[in-house]
Parts: structure tokens; sequence; C-alpha cells
């Protein structure tokens, strides 16, 4: 039997509100309508045409012993507190050409605003620049510009920085994001997902970046000392469009995004933090709860995304072992069953918080040295850089030629809050690395032999 489906339009709404019909009724076109827009919304397609990564010149290289040598010519801090810092470095992962901004190699240290919007400003107008240049595109083409910066929200915003910087449009939907931590770069992809939908057709830029010298700690608390050992010099910038023209050109379509936070519990909200030390000096602490804190809020993350990419047997299987364990006592309760969501993504890039996080990921997943090799070699290579290191880790896999017509990746990022989120693209066409791959020139002797611990004291 045909059956026909009358669609209501916002004039017959108008029309059926005015002239006092029914509850039912009223509430049935509502219903139409939210329908018929969230199909619409759900057809359109956001792709990733492009992006870029900073990569500091040589003249910023900081080798771990020379980092350790300048802070004790500083004589800021005492002879336990710069052990203490070399230790860390020693068992961090980090390699010596990772990069910080030239203040803080200067003695005596130099923290100040003039330095950080130096620093800011070098990492996010290079990236832009040098993705607009490689795409050919105008900065007035941009419809929509995303910044995010966890430690440093100046006013005017960065985002009106680069809005100034490149002479963009007026009517610009410009967004300035701070105080998100690490997962912030996933977090614009998510925001940019929504605005692409919204206004189809448009095209969205994503800069992540993080800012050093604002949270370089020069006090004595253990837990912020830390930052100074893990984060490094880096900023990324994203190109995303919904226009289905940019298909062709596109190397990545955005499957999925999931967010989760666990800011209501109070060991979660504070295991990152920015804070005064018992001296009055400004910090960030870490604190020995944020692997836990990590874990629960990855299995939150994990929970959610699994139905939306595990193939369905995964799924089944993963079910049936929970009812064996929870209701029948058939396993132990300690041997939870993790699902195998290599079934369902071909590549990892997982954010390089430091080797604990990696190393955890690998454990929890059932990952292979092989899954972890994109993020253990931006770890090693760049270190740290907070929300933008998922981009180097995709970049390092388009530089070895990994990203095949139909592969799947996963980016997932930890972040103060505390915050997993996750997102999921597929490749759509074969990726080739360009010249402005920041891993290109030395890619050939990647993977490296990473040690778990090595020497920068001497005597």
């Amino acid at each position: 039997m045909n059956q026909t489906i009358h669609r209501v339009s916002g004039s017959e709404l108008t029309t059926l509100l005015s002239s006092g019909g029914s509850v039912f009724e009223i509430f049935a076109a509502l219903l139409v309508l939210h329908l018929a827009y969230q199909r619409i919304r759900a057809s359109i397609k956001v792709y990733l045409l492009d992006f870029t990564c900073y990569r500091a010149p040589d003249s910023n290289r900081v080798p771990m012993s020379t980092l350790i040598e300048t802070i004790y010519l500083d004589d800021k801090l005492d002879q336990e507190s710069i052990d203490f810092q070399a230790r860390i470095l020693e068992r961090s992962w980090l390699s010596n050409q990772t990069s910080i901004p030239p203040s803080l190699m200067e003695i005596p240290l130099k923290k100040s605003l003039s330095s950080v919007k130096i620093e800011t400003m070098t990492t996010i107008f290079t990236s832009v620049e040098d993705l607009l240049k490689k795409n050919k595109l105008s900065p007035r083409s941009i419809d929509i510009l995303i910044t995010n910066c966890s430690l440093h929200s100046p006013s005017p915003s960065l985002s009106a920085m680069v809005i100034n910087k490149f002479h963009m449009r007026s009517n610009i939907k410009s967004f300035n994001l701070s105080g998100m931590g690490c997962a912030a770069g996933i977090l614009s992809v998510g925001l940019a997902n929504d605005l692409l939908k919204v206004h189809q057709g448009s095209l969205a830029l994503i800069v992540s970046t993080e800012a050093l010298n604002t949270h370089w700690y020069i006090g004595k608390d253990r837990s912020m000392l830390l930052t100074n050992c893990l984060f490094r010099m880096g900023a990324a910038a994203v190109l995303m469009s919904s226009n289905d023209h940019d298909r062709d050109n596109a190397k990545y379509e955005l499957l999925h995004v999931v967010r989760k936070n666990k800011a209501k519990d109070d060991q979660a909200y504070r295991c990152i933090y920015q804070d005064i030390d018992s001296d009055e000096k400004q910090g960030v602490s870490i604190t020995k709860d944020v692997i836990s804190v990590a874990g629960d809020m990855l299995k939150m993350n994990l929970t959610s995304l699994g139905p939306l990419v595990l193939p369905y047997l995964e799924q089944f299987q993963y079910v049936i072992r929970q009812i064996l364990c929870k209701k029948l006592k058939i396993y132990e309760s300690s041997s939870s069953y993790t699902p195998n969501f290599k079934t369902a993504f071909e590549h990892f890039c997982i954010h390089t918080g430091g080797r604990a996080v990696i190393q955890a990921m690998e454990m929890n997943l059932n990952l292979t040295k092989v899954d972890i090799e994109p993020s253990k070699m931006t770890l090693h290579r760049f270190g740290n850089t907070s929300s933008s290191s998922i981009w180097y880790a995709l970049s390092y896999l388009e530089a070895k030629r990994r990203m095949k017509k139909g592969d799947r990746v996963l980016q997932i990022a930890f972040g103060s809050g505390f915050k997993c989120n996750s997102a999921v693209w597929r490749c759509i066409r074969e990726v080739e690395p360009n010249t402005e791959n920041k891993w290109l020139d030395f890619i050939d002797s990647y993977p490296v032999d990473v040690p778990d611990s090595t020497n920068i004291r001497t005597g």
C-alpha cells in the first residue's frame, strides 16, 4: 500500500498554532519538523581537507642536558628540584630534538607578556600561513575560525589576532577556546563539525597551540615541575569543510566525535590544576591521580564510542562476557573483557601526554608497538605539544604512507577538567605526503629505538 508523507512547512505550522489546533496536532507537527531537520543534518558530510603542523627552527632545539644546565645557571631552584627534573627527563622518552621558545633559554629566564605574545604569534601565524599557502586559499574564504590555547587568553583574543593578521572577513564566525587543556584539539573539531552542519557549505579553520612561557614553573613543587619536563613548542592548523564540492580534494571524512568530562568529581577536577604553590609561584599541578582518572575517562568515552564503531559480532561478544561475569559469576570481575577496537580502526593517534599515557593506552586497548608508534615517535621527536599532538601523530602516518583509502583512524586525547575526547576519521583517498609535512625530511630514520631510560647527568 502506497503511503504519502505530508511535509509540514513553516507557514502551515504557523497557521496551525494561530488557529488553535489541538495539543496533539501541534506536537505531531513539531516532531515531524524535528525529525526532518535531524535527517537533513545527518546527511551533511564534514571533511578534513588538509592540515599542517608547526616545526620550530633548529635554533629553538633544547637538548635535555642543555635544559638542565640552563635551569642550574638560572639559580632559582635548589639542587633537589633540579635532580628531580633530570630524573623525569631521563625516563620521559623525549629526544634532544624537542623545542622551547628562546625566552625560556635566556639567563635569567624571561617570563613576560611580550615573550608569550611572540611565542604564540610565531606558532599560530606560521601554521596558518603554511596551510593557506599550500592549499592556495585566500584568508577571506574562511567562514569559521576556531582557536584554542589553554593557558594564554589575551584580550583581544587569539582568534581576533589571526583575523587581524590575515585580514579575514568582517562576518567570519570566530571562537576562542581557553582553559580546555590538551583535549581542546578534538573539542575544536567537534565544535567545527556542529557549526559546519548548521552552516552547510562553509569552510572552517582550526588553530591549536599551547603557550609555554605562560606556565613555565620556577618553583619547587614537584607536581608543578612535571610540565617543564614534558611540554614543548608546537601548533597545528586544520582546514575542514561541509561543501560537497570539496570531497574530491579532501583527505578524510569525519565520522564521529565523542566528548566526555568528569568535572563534577573533585578528584578528577583537580588532577590537572593551575594554582600557586606555597611560595606564591604560579604553575600547573599534575597529581598522581591523573593516570587512574584518565583510565576511568577512557572507559566512559569508549563505552559511548563502541556502539558507533565496533562490528556487531564484537559488541555481542562484549555483552555476553559482561553477562557471564556479572550475572553468572563465571569469570572473575577483575578479568574484565576489553573489546577489540582494532576491528574498528586501522590506525591510532593518541595524545602524547607522556610515556605513562601512551603505555596505559597500549595496555588498556591491547595495542601493538606498531599501533602506538605514531604517538611514541611524536612524543620522542616533538614532546607533548598539547592539543596539537594528535595532528603530529597523523602527520607521521601520512609521511610513512600508511593512510590508505578506506582506513579509519581514531584520535583520542585527555585534558584538564577532566576530559577525554575522541574523533573518528575515514580516509577517502590515497594520502601522499607533501613537501609541507614536517616529518618528511627525516622520516626514513623512523621509527627509532627509544630507551626506557637515559643518562643526562654527569658525575
